[in-house]
């Protein structure tokens, strides 16, 4: 009996043990729900859409890039498509067969290919950016074997460059995500690039689409549009003389050149030769290197190419020489120290002494003995300009460099802009003020004299260079303008005027003279300076506006270092090209001729259309109006080895239209 009691009240225990047990279990269990309903629950909510939803991005379509009147496309957009695969989605009996289309179709790895459609993940990229025929051909395919999932076509874009070379150090390039690298493309790219959009699917582990939703679709947002202030002809004008100069004088370090609206701060051209293909920026872009590339180490590829992609008319900076006795003849003028035309007022005697070093004049072998300034600039007459700079004191100096902008960047919206390298006012002695006079022993860039001197063109205003003028949304149309900036006043428009007047005498008797185009008021100063101390280098420079009486062009020259027949004198060898350029883009711009007594002696032409001409056709047509013809890629020598009637032209420089001087080349492409 007792047993029989103790065995119940034994039973009883284990009972209450077990249920404690199973509460305690319960309860744990609960509290585990709990926490992970409410304390994991957002965080697993989203792990596991992550992993039912497929996503596969749709790239938006890049803002297109036009010049100045818009009606050239410097940078656009062509659609593409990209491929993707999501290998749970394809029979395994299949997959053989999709890895080796796909493979012959796109020329890809047979192994590389079949080893991504065999993976167990959700999604693998087969190929980016192929032409649509090519995808139509695998549509085909797809659609003849019974494939109706697993292989993905989706739009992509892929940006090109209709006119290959032209402003390429301004445009810039994009890498084959999109996204800018270089240039405006860079400067940009939150402009251009647009909003990515998407696709949505639900799949299980595996990747096999799950539920009856089907695909979501949610739109890229296009990139907006940019006009630049870069016109298209202007530019392609520039670019031919600079090339042609750069040839002629055998520059070994090539040159560049900067055409700006003064009034606006508008760059209407800016060139860097050599330049090089945008379409395929990553290789050679001369015949020396195409015939050495391959043997090059890519150490090499990539220093030759980072110098041709640098834009050097804002990245690099150097000596600008005689050019910059405009600002020294501004700064004198606007403090009184001097006028235009005193006569006998200074005496040139060959040389000058300054705290104790004697500095030549560059006609110290001749002097030019009793000036006024307006001769002096005329004959850039270095004793004259340091006996100013000694007149003005470092400080009052260092005051007027402020003014025109010349010790901080310009802030163009280009990437890559350098600064001037001068020394600081409290280190500048009498010796280092008297070269700085001249325009030697100090450096800045080219667009900083180019936006200095238009200061005193427009006026007195110092305005901020521009490329970009306006962005038009790509949603609504509806176009931003960007303001013109004017960020102070350098001098009067009494002392602008007095520089503009004593430039125009440069060219009209003075070391520019050989930049005179007949029939308009051409300003100038030449300039030459060494490149470096002791490298026997030379930079070689013509600064110009035009047309005196109205501004609407400031152009500068810079040639590094010519080596050929012609010298390295600016008057020599940069005016002409000056010259050429100018005689070109007046009548482009309709400026109006303001020396009538020298029209007689220009005769102007309308160029013709000969694209889609044979050579043949068009040097008929060409010879008629009394116009050369210059094919790229030949010379007179060679160029009997073309088949002149069937050798079609594709291009040609300047376009149809525009009316230039008789007896000039017309640049053409085959």
């Amino acid at each position: 009996m007792m047993k029989t009691v103790t065995s119940k009240i034994s039973i009883k225990k284990r009972m209450r043990n077990v249920l404690f047990i199973a509460f305690i279990v319960f309860t744990i269990l609960i509290g585990r729900i709990g926490y992970i309903q409410i304390i994991q629950g957002p965080e697993l909510s989203q792990m596991a859409y992550d992993q039912q939803t497929l996503n596969r991005n749709i790239n938006p379509k890049r803002g297109t890039i036009y010049d100045a009147t818009g009606e050239h496309i410097l940078a656009i957009s062509s659609t593409v498509e990209t491929i993707t695969v999501n290998p749970g989605n394809i029979a395994k009996d299949d997959k053989e067969k999709v890895a080796r289309k796909l493979s012959e179709l796109f020329e890809l790895d047979y192994e590389t290919t079949l080893k991504k459609v065999s993976k167990r993940s959700s999604i693998e990229t087969i190929a980016k950016k192929v032409e649509k025929e090519k995808t139509d051909e695998l549509r085909i395919w797809l659609q003849e074997n019974n494939i109706d999932t697993g292989v993905n076509i989706d739009e992509d874009t892929k940006r090109y460059y209709p006119s290959n070379t032209l402003a390429s150090q301004i445009i810039g390039f994009c890498g084959s995500d999109n996204q800018g690298l270089d240039g405006i493309e860079a400067k940009y790219e939150a402009e251009l690039a647009g909003k990515k959009g998407s696709i949505q699917r639900h799949t299980d582990a595996k990747g096999t689409e799950i539920g009856e939703e089907g695909e979501h679709y949610v739109s890229a947002i296009d990139g907006n549009d940019l006009i630049l202030s870069i016109d298209y002809n202007i530019q392609s004008i520039v670019e031919k003389y600079l090339e042609e100069a750069c040839i002629d004088n055998q520059c070994t370090d090539g040159g560049n050149v900067i055409a700006m609206n003064p009034k606006t701060g508008d760059i209407l051209a800016m060139a860097t030769y050599p330049n090089y293909n945008l379409n395929d920026p990553y290789s050679a872009y001369t015949e020396e290197l195409q015939g050495i590339w391959s043997i090059l180490e890519q150490g090499e590829k990539t220093k030759n190419l980072q110098a041709v992609w640098r834009n050097k008319a804002i990245a690099d900076t150097y000596e600008p020489g005689s050019t910059f006795k405009t600002i020294t003849s501004s700064a004198a003028l606007e403090e009184g120290i001097t006028d235009t035309d005193n006569s006998g007022e200074f005496a040139c005697t060959g040389s000058i002494e300054v705290a104790g070093v004697r500095i030549k004049c560059w006609r110290y072998y001749r002097p030019h003995g009793s000036e006024s300034l307006r001769q002096a600039l005329m004959n850039s007459c270095n004793p004259v300009f340091i006996g100013l700079g000694q007149k003005l004191g470092v400080h009052t100096y260092y005051s007027y460099l402020q003014k025109f902008g010349l010790l901080e960047r310009t802030g163009i919206d280009l990437p890559g802009e350098g600064g001037s390298i001068f020394l600081k006012e409290e280190k500048a002695g009498p010796v280092e003020l008297a070269t700085i006079s001249f325009g030697q022993r100090f450096e800045i860039t080219p667009i900083q004299l180019v936006t200095a001197v238009s200061s005193i063109a427009n006026g007195g205003n110092l305005v901020q260079p521009r490329v970009v003028k306006q962005i038009i949304d790509s949603q609504t149309g509806e176009k931003r303008d960007i303001e013109v900036k004017v960020k102070g006043q350098s001098i009067s428009k009494e002392t602008s005027e007095k520089v503009l007047s004593m430039m125009e005498s440069v060219v009209a008797e003075g070391t520019g003279k050989n930049a005179k185009v007949a029939g308009y008021r051409i300003g100038g100063k030449t300039g030459t300076s060494e490149d470096g101390v002791n490298t026997n280098k030379y930079v070689t420079s013509f600064l110009g506006v035009a047309p005196i009486e109205d501004p609407q062009v400031v152009l500068l020259v810079t040639l590094y270092n010519p080596t050929g027949e012609g010298g390295h004198q600016g008057g020599g060898v940069a005016a002409p090209v000056g010259g050429q350029i100018f005689s070109e883009i007046l009548p482009y711009l309709e400026v109006s001729q303001g020396n009538q007594e020298e029209l007689e002696v220009v005769e102007e032409v309308s160029v013709p259309n000969i694209i889609g001409l044979s050579i043949k056709e068009a040097e008929k047509i060409l010879k008629e109006v009394g116009l050369e013809m210059s094919i790229e890629g030949f010379t007179e020598e060679n160029e009997e080895t073309l088949d002149k009637e069937n050798t079609i032209i594709k291009k040609q420089t300047p376009t149809e239209g525009i009316k230039i001087n008789k007896g000039n080349k017309i640049f053409i492409v085959t």
